[in-house]
């Protein structure tokens, strides 16, 4: 995979992209480690909270077509600008807030449309554009690992951070973190001009949503990507939460998340190399099967910390390596030229799924004191996502393959 990112201009790129993911996911992701210290702190309750955190996951997944769509017309840079200053700057503002109403604006609304502006619907956007077809799937595989990679390193910081300074330093030194993708933000968009930039479509922007909103593949791609989301969106909220329940230390969730970030490292570059060997319907088929797997293990499993650790690693490996398939799929379907503003409306319904998976789990705590009927909606729909790819009409790779020489 890595011969095809070695053709001129296309590393500088994809690093780029990857390192401004590393640091935005890398903080986004590691949310649900200020859960129980902003409750102990505020006394607002785990409903409440949760909710503002469910809030952030929709927002988020809201703000990707708006900001792909933006891109696609005004161009990446400002937009990234943007994203990474209004993330930074609600970050900051997130511990002089003092009710569910100001968590609510600042971790579910201005925190999640920043971080939303300058993410994978964008990041992906631009990258796709400017290189060839053939190196696509191999960089959004090592844009993804940034993404991954960035958990792996920031959640544990994040926790000793908290456990040494308190949960509001540990945001503030968050913020200042954020403003390291600035630079990032500029080399990536050095260059205005793409130089494999595609022509505009007939019939435009709107044309191609019309066309994207009557494909019947595109329907099912986004129903599993909306499991996904709820999925990732559970767990990065309620993990720690789990880790708790299960009287083990705050330590052992933060080396969890850690641990998934890490496998995805591997689970994304590795993904990312099958792309241009197999079917990307197949692939999302096999990653959500393996998770129905892996929690059905976890459910039989007594509840040790060397459980959740292999949980972490079997789960990691196919974490957010669910986005190269899913956005190479749009790619297929629809071509490069407004893959940010599509794949911002797939990423949409992934963020609806995070949504549910966050407050629901906030709601099952509260209401039966475990999240066992969570686990049990997550093995469901994770056998549900794997069956919907299958239907999806996308091309032998080998037709595809001839049709980019």
């Amino acid at each position: 995979m890595f011969q095809q990112l070695r053709q001129p201009g296309v590393m500088p790129l994809t690093l780029a992209a990857a390192g401004i993911l590393l640091i935005v996911m890398g903080i986004r992701q590691s949310t649900g480690l200020y859960l129980s210290p902003i409750n102990t702190s505020t006394g607002l309750g785990i409903v409440s909270l949760s909710l503002a955190l469910a809030i952030g996951q929709f927002v988020w997944g809201a703000f990707q077509p708006i900001a792909g769509a933006m891109a696609d017309h005004w161009g990446p840079r400002p937009v990234l600008l943007g994203g990474v200053l209004l993330f930074a700057i609600a970050t900051a503002a997130t511990p002089f807030m003092t009710d569910g109403l100001g968590f609510a604006i600042t971790l579910g609304i201005l925190s999640a449309a920043g971080a939303g502006s300058a993410s994978f619907s964008v990041l992906m956007g631009v990258v796709a554009q400017r290189l060839p077809a053939e190196a696509r799937g191999s960089a959004s595989g090592v844009i993804n690992a940034g993404s991954s990679l960035g958990q792996f390193v920031i959640a544990p910081v994040t926790q000793k951070l908290i456990q040494s300074f308190g949960w509001m330093s540990a945001m503030w030194t968050m913020s200042l973190l954020a403003l390291a993708a600035l630079p990032l933000v500029g080399k990536l968009t050095d260059h205005t001009t793409a130089a494999h930039k595609p022509a505009d479509s007939a019939g435009g922007l709107r044309q191609a949503l019309r066309d994207s909103l009557k494909s019947p593949s595109y329907g099912l791609l986004h129903a599993g990507f909306f499991t996904c989301g709820f999925h990732i969106a559970f767990l990065v909220t309620h993990l720690p939460g789990e880790v708790d329940l299960c009287g083990l230390p705050a330590s052992v969730a933060s080396w969890s998340l850690a641990i998934i970030g890490l496998a995805n490292i591997a689970g994304s570059l590795y993904i990312g190399s099958c792309i241009n060997r197999f079917r990307s319907k197949y692939i999302l088929c096999v990653m959500y099967g393996s998770r129905a797997l892996l929690v059905i293990w976890y459910l039989l499993m007594p509840k040790e910390a060397w459980v959740f650790y292999v949980f972490a690693a079997g789960l990691g490996f196919t974490w957010l390596a669910t986005v190269p398939p899913t956005a190479a799929l749009v790619g297929k379907l629809f071509g490069a030229r407004y893959l940010a503003t599509l794949f911002g409306l797939t990423l949409l319904s992934h963020q609806i799924g995070g949504f549910l998976g966050a407050w629901l789990g906030g709601l099952a705590i509260a209401n039966y004191g475990d999240l066992t009927m969570m686990w049990y909606a997550d093995i469901a729909l994770a056998v549900f996502a794997a069956m919907v790819n299958l239907p999806i009409k996308e091309a032998p790779i080998t037709s595809v393959v001839k049709a980019t020489n």
